[in-house]
């Protein structure tokens, strides 16, 4: 959603969009904001090389603004949902669910509203994912909640809709994990698996491995007789760390905080936090805010592993 080396600073995005908006004239003015939103859409993550957490969680926000500002001139902009769709799914994970998580020791209440928040958040993303699916695909959402046609549905998406299949389901499914008491939402998770999965047959190697991720926590996170499974989340663990050639730290740290406490393995819980953190985030530029985050809720997991395990 952020833009790449090379595109224009986010200061003079501000000011052509303040200009584009109070353009007269329809035609003129849509193709500015047309321009102006292939230009944010295109730009790609120009923060996922910074090494300043905090820096990018009090920037991120006017980058989102500017996105939503642009679709309600631009509704149907391909580009724009799925900036949106990334956009507010990742902020809402990384700095608004993880600090609730860090939060909730000493500031209960704290951490309960930032929850509330993510759980927003992470549905607005949601409604973005859904609408950038209907546009590429019409009658999606229908199709898709239809058992009869969710199959030929999903079979009508590509490899170019991976990125949004992917990110549409990890809203989807960030927002129940949030949500338990809603019944309506948790009765989706079934529709949330069919998203990714149907991503992963496309594209495995999508995000060097990171639908793998979504389905470590998915296996691992739920018991057998939920239809769980370790061996499965396993699989997926060693398939995310081959395709990323072992530079990412989130498969280590979604299976020690899923499987290891699950199944009570202090031991493998220890070994791969400390995996993630050998990681050198510094490695691979375009991995470095990503590796940084992860790093720092590993080192949060291993500081409270006599609270995870029993003995």
């Amino acid at each position: 959603m952020f833009l790449k080396r090379g595109s224009p600073p986010l200061i003079t995005l501000l000011v052509a969009l303040l200009v584009t908006l109070g353009l007269p004239g329809c035609s003129v003015r849509t193709v500015a904001v047309n321009g102006l939103a292939g230009a944010l859409a295109a730009g790609g993550d120009i923060y996922a090389s910074d090494d300043d957490p905090e820096l990018v969680a009090a920037a991120v926000p006017f980058g989102l603004k500017t996105i939503e500002a642009l679709l309600a001139e631009t509704p149907k902009h391909d580009g724009l949902l799925l900036a949106a769709t990334s956009g507010f799914t990742q902020y809402g994970y990384a700095f608004v669910q993880a600090e609730a998580d860090f939060a909730e020791e000493k500031d209960l209440a704290r951490a309960t509203a930032l929850r509330d928040r993510a759980r927003k958040l992470y549905s607005r993303a949601l409604r973005y994912g859904l609408r950038g699916l209907e546009v590429r695909h019409p009658g999606f959402e229908a199709g898709l909640r239809d058992d009869g046609l969710r199959e030929k549905t999903l079979a009508a998406t590509t490899k170019a809709d991976v990125p949004l299949l992917y990110w549409t389901g990890a809203a989807w499914g960030a927002a129940i994990s949030l949500s338990k008491e809603n019944a309506d939402l948790t009765a989706d998770q079934g529709l949330v698996e069919a998203l990714e999965r149907r991503a992963l047959a496309l594209d495995e190697g999508f995000g060097q491995g990171s639908i793998h991720d979504f389905f470590i926590a998915f296996e691992g996170g739920r018991p057998a007789a939920a239809g769980g499974s370790v061996e499965r989340a396993l699989a997926h663990l060693g398939r995310a760390i081959a395709l990323s050639g072992g530079k990412r730290a989130a498969p280590y740290v979604s299976f020690a905080e899923t499987v290891s406490v699950g199944t009570q393995n202090r031991a493998d819980f220890v070994t791969l936090l400390n995996k993630a953190l050998a990681i050198d985030p510094d490695a691979v530029p375009e991995l470095r805010l990503a590796n940084t985050v992860s790093r720092r809720r590993a080192a949060w997991l291993l500081a409270r592993a006599d609270e995870l395990f029993l003995e």
